[in-house]
């Protein structure tokens, strides 16, 4: 595994979203200390995995889509997706399974918006306010994922059943 000791790499840990992922961490009882700053930005699953030293599926994608919702603000509402990064999303399958039309694909300012993350770097922690969240059940089957923390160069060690606790997400078949 690859960890920087580069300036720039004390910049990334000291990144304010890196300091709030870390705080939700230790707040939900996680080690906040085993957030990793990576050498290079891993803006996909297969960059994060290659810098890691880990297969592709053990990466957590935080994907943020739109739910249409007439009551929410702006008639949409965010919905965190934490899935394997070995496959895609079927948005049709979880729009059935959250009984809803369709999921709509959330733009840079939605997602800043609603998670107070940046595109590359939403961790499934941290957020500004409650988001509901599910957690692929294909990440149950490695004894160890990461996570996004909050920079497109940091993430963090963590299990399938600690996301589902720490999220208070649920988990779902989401592929």
């Amino acid at each position: 595994m690859s960890q920087s000791s580069s300036t720039s790499s004390s910049a990334v840990a000291e990144h304010p979203s890196v300091v709030r992922v870390r705080a939700a961490l230790a707040a939900a009882g996680v080690n906040a200390d085993a957030v990793v700053v990576l050498d290079d930005h891993a803006r996909t699953a297969a960059a994060a995995a290659e810098q890691l030293g880990v297969t592709v599926a053990q990466i957590a994608n935080s994907l943020v889509f739109a739910v249409p919702d007439e009551a929410a603000t702006g008639g949409r509402r965010p919905l965190l997706v934490l899935t394997s990064g070995a496959h895609r999303v079927d948005t049709a399958k979880v729009a059935a399974l959250l009984g809803v039309e369709r999921l709509d694909r959330a733009d840079a300012d939605f997602v800043r918006g609603t998670t107070g993350f940046a595109i590359g770097g939403v961790a499934p922690v941290g957020h500004p306010g409650p988001i509901d969240t599910l957690v692929d059940v294909d990440l149950a089957r490695h004894e160890q994922v990461w996570a996004a923390a909050g920079h497109a160069r940091s993430v963090f060690p963590t299990t399938f059943d600690e996301l589902l606790r720490i999220t208070g997400g649920r988990a779902a078949e989401v592929a």
